[in-house]
């Protein structure tokens, strides 16, 4: 009888320790449970009621509840303070730490469709490749047997320029 008091107990005083939220709920619990006059308590007392045989059955099962019960009060106690603990550095403002970066400007409207144009083309699978902005007129048309008299060679849809130097016999575009 006095057993299943005693585990009764227990998962009453374990249910409890779970609702409890702060340090000043818990003490008002370890006093409930734990205290001089706790419930614990009260139901050890009734060991001497029982007969001398049964005593050392019981009293082991109750050892081990109170053992628990205190284990489970640490440990709620440590996570409890803890949480205090992460609350108050979490409120403390550290002036030596150095401040956040402001985001100054933006980019230029044309730049950013140029972003969104290539971001849309990689997705499909093409690739960005970048080369010189003035070329030999042989890596232009010679290489790629584009012939003479072709109209992409004609002077209104070329931007033709003259070397100085060495290589003036060149044509570049």
């Amino acid at each position: 009888m006095i057993t299943t008091d005693l585990e009764r107990l227990r998962a009453e005083a374990l249910a409890a320790l779970e609702q409890v939220q702060d340090l000043e709920a818990l003490k008002e619990w370890r006093v409930t449970y734990l205290g001089r006059r706790g419930r614990l308590t009260q139901v050890l007392r009734q060991l001497g009621s029982l007969p001398p045989e049964e005593r050392p059955r019981v009293g082991a099962v109750a050892n081990r509840i109170k053992e628990e019960l205190e284990a489970a009060y640490e440990a709620r106690e440590a996570a409890l303070k803890e949480a205090a603990l992460a609350v108050r550095a979490a409120e403390r403002l550290d002036v030596t730490l150095p401040g956040r970066p402001v985001d100054l400007g933006g980019y230029h409207p044309t730049t950013l469709v140029l972003k969104e144009i290539i971001a849309a083309f990689t997705k499909l699978g093409f690739q960005v490749v970048e080369g010189p902005e003035v070329e030999w007129d042989y890596y232009n048309f010679e290489a790629l047997n584009i012939p003479r008299d072709h109209p992409a060679r004609d002077m209104w849809n070329s931007f033709w320029l003259t070397p100085s130097g060495s290589e003036a016999e060149r044509p570049m575009l």
